[in-house]
């Protein structure tokens, strides 16, 4: 046998472990049920150990790229078109329907 037993692991809550992660407790359960992230499932919750914590802090970690251009998520705009030529469909606005129902109604005699 090597050394001491082990220490106990210190279980922490998903409200514990959203105020270490600046994040919301109902992130850190839906990353959970997601199984997004390491959890332990003790008498039906979610415990996390510093583990765990440390390994999603890990998950979610984002290293720059060098040489090369950081991607938005945005699709590139489209320059406005400058003319009247454009392909464009010209809407209209219809007439409300109190003004249609107004038109057709028949005046009391």
């Amino acid at each position: 046998m090597s050394g001491p037993t082990p220490a106990h692991p210190t279980f922490y809550r998903p409200a514990d472990v959203a105020k270490m992660l600046r994040c919301s407790e109902w992130w850190v359960k839906e990353q959970a049920r997601r199984r997004r992230i390491p959890f332990s499932w003790i008498g039906g919750s979610y415990l996390f150990t510093e583990e765990h914590v440390a390994e999603i802090v890990r998950r979610f970690e984002r290293q720059p790229i060098e040489g090369t251009d950081i991607p938005t998520g945005r699709a590139p705009r489209r320059p406005a078109a400058s003319d009247n030529t454009s392909s464009s469909i010209q809407l209209h606005a219809r007439t409300p329907r109190r003004a249609r129902n107004a038109a057709t109604a028949k005046p009391a005699a």
